[in-house]
């Protein structure tokens, strides 16, 4: 390799370049204009896809979004859209603030502390732009 470029960052280059020849416009895509375009669901949306819509035993939606936020966290706080957008759907769904803080901050004994710091700081994000918008 005489250009320097790590194979990671040579399959990144390539997978940009293939998505701008299948849809041009996808080339300035940004994942926050999703997500400022949908930025929660209803509740009830969320209880037919993650509550009880499957098993009327089963978990109700805000529980099984706490349980996706400890997933995400556990991933290290990866994907920045899906952490806000689980975490605004949680506080829809009825999970209050410090139930959210919680879930994340119980992740630090499996994810670590780095990872349980991005999510907290992802939530908070998320958190105060809801105190801004109720303003």
């Amino acid at each position: 390799m005489t250009d320097g470029k790590t194979p990671f960052e040579l399959m990144i280059a390539q997978a940009q370049e293939m998505v701008k020849a299948f849809n041009p416009a996808m080339s300035s895509f940004d994942p926050k204009g999703f997500e400022k375009m949908w930025p929660t669901m209803s509740r009830d949306a969320m209880e037919m896809w993650f509550g009880k819509g499957i098993s009327k035993e089963g978990l109700d939606a805000k529980t099984r979004l706490l349980l996706m936020l400890a997933g995400l966290t556990m991933q290290g706080a990866q994907s920045d859209v899906a952490m806000r957008q689980t975490v605004r759907h949680a506080m829809e769904a009825g999970a209050s603030k410090d139930e959210i803080a919680e879930t994340i901050a119980q992740m630090s004994m499996f994810a670590g502390i780095p990872a349980m710091t991005r999510a907290m700081e992802l939530a908070r994000q998320v958190m105060d732009d809801t105190e801004d918008n109720q303003s």
